[in-house]
């Protein structure tokens, strides 16, 4: 059984562990589990009384089959001992509760991957919950993870990039909910009686991230003809270099939502706001992490230089295509920067051909992210109202909206004696349709967008063979 690095709770010693995948009991909790994810409702519950629904010791009998594995798996990862064991518990209560809504807040409050953040540390997660961009319902999952967390990037969080919370990680294996597009474990997606006051933790998958970029970006590089400097021809061939671009660009993107002059919640959490207020406040991190990178290149750093090609064209390329038109915020700040390039001549579509002036694309995106920090700067002291509109503005100045949108026709052609969170309602869903370049640009990588769902490094490398 191939070995990997185990943390030894106790002595805080580095040792070799088999791998959790290649242990036998791994491949006897993933069925279980999925044996009993179609059983469950969309909140987690099993209803008995369903068409077609097993029975209650049906339902008892997998569990314990899940319970089983935990429990054999557990001893290879001595620092999550503490989990497993709540874990078990909370097991036991979904049971003796009739198998209701699941309360697994004590297992979440006892899984604390951030405080041991050791490179290829190996993790088990089992939790009720839905998966983002995935799974909309709380159904079981199980994860086996890994920690990314090598030595110079833990020196550029403890020197420059506090971010304590942030996991960067990487699939060995998992469930059905993360056969999909779903890249991240966050805690708010488990299913809880209340949420905790704050979270610890937030991991990201960047082995996902990484084979995906890779595939698009060489599918839309081959599409559009676009000459790439050597160097970053080679990176985009290369994972493991992809997955330490994106595990920073995630690291440095994460804490950017509070960090900058914010006049309103940096996550938006408790607020109803047009999604170009989402699309603005992701591209501000993404940029953020952008800025930094050019910083860290100029330093020498070498991962400064494929962070920066990496927010490019996947922004660029990936964003605008991926998913369906309706508020997509992710796909407004790829439209934007590319029309923001666009219009100051970085990017060139001629001839069917995309060119690139490679010289002054961090100049120019940079001067992108000062636009977007003065609207958030000077929106400290405007109204909600006011402040949407600005940033409106911004957008369409480089995009244009809907032609039968009423908020491109300003103020007046709303009701203003509304509340703003009611005026969110005369928002189109598409409010900013793709330009006719994005449009054939979306035809054209259809498939290949539609063939990463699921993708890992391992994936796209027996693809590749």
């Amino acid at each position: 059984m191939t070995e990997i690095l185990v943390h030894d709770a106790t002595e805080g010693a580095i040792a070799a562990a088999p791998r959790v995948v290649e242990h036998p009991a791994w491949p006897a909790l993933r069925d279980a589990v999925e044996e009993l994810r179609p059983w469950q409702s969309k909140d987690g519950s099993i209803d008995f009384e369903a068409e077609g629904a097993p029975s209650p010791a049906d339902v008892e009998r997998v569990l314990e089959r899940v319970i089983g594995a935990v429990e054999e798996l557990s001893p290879l990862l001595p620092h999550d001992a503490a989990y497993h064991r709540a874990l078990v518990t909370d097991l036991r209560r979904w049971a003796a509760d009739g198998f209701r809504v699941p309360d697994f807040l004590d297992s979440l409050l006892a899984f604390q991957p951030a405080r041991n953040r050791v490179d290829g540390l190996q993790h088990l997660v089992v939790f009720p919950m839905y998966t983002q961009n995935g799974n909309p319902d709380r159904n079981f999952e199980a994860v086996v993870l890994k920690m990314v967390w090598p030595e110079w990037l833990a020196d550029l969080e403890a020197t420059r990039y506090d971010n304590p919370l942030f996991c960067g990680i990487t699939f060995e294996d998992f469930t059905a909910g993360y056969d999909t597009n779903s890249a991240v474990l966050f805690p708010e997606t488990i299913a809880v009686r209340e949420a905790p006051e704050r979270f610890s933790w937030g991991g990201i998958f960047c082995d996902r991230e990484a084979a995906r970029f890779r595939r698009v970006t060489e599918a839309s590089v081959e599409l559009l003809g676009l000459e790439l400097p050597e160097d970053i021809r080679e990176m985009i061939g290369d994972q493991k270099r992809c997955e330490q671009a994106f595990v920073l660009w995630d690291m440095v993107h994460d804490r950017t939502h509070s960090h900058g002059d914010l006049p309103f919640d940096p996550f938006m959490i408790k607020q109803r706001q047009p999604f170009w207020m989402y699309g603005l406040e992701e591209l501000r991190c993404d940029l953020t992490a952008f800025k930094e990178a050019v910083k860290l290149e100029a330093e020498g750093n070498t991962h400064g230089r494929d962070v920066q090609y990496a927010v490019l064209f996947d922004r660029m390329f990936r964003f605008p295509v991926t998913g369906d038109r309706v508020r997509n915020y992710d796909g407004l700040g790829g439209q934007l920067l590319f029309a923001y390039l666009h219009k100051h001549d970085v990017v060139r579509w001629t001839d069917n051909t995309l060119k690139i002036d490679w010289e002054r694309a961090p100049q120019v995106t940079n001067q992108l992210c000062a636009e977007i920090e003065k609207l958030y700067r000077d929106g400290i002291d405007r109204p909600k109202l006011v402040h949407w509109f600005a940033a409106y503005d911004l957008v369409s100045t480089y995009l244009a909206p809907h032609p039968g949108s009423t908020w491109a026709k300003g103020p007046d052609a709303l009701d203003l004696t509304q509340p703003p969170r009611k005026l969110v309602d005369d928002v189109l869903p598409d409010e900013f349709p793709l330009s006719m370049f994005y449009e054939a640009l979306a035809k054209k990588l259809k498939h290949v967008i539609a063939s990463a769902k699921g993708i890992t490094a391992a994936s796209a490398e027996k693809a590749a063979a």
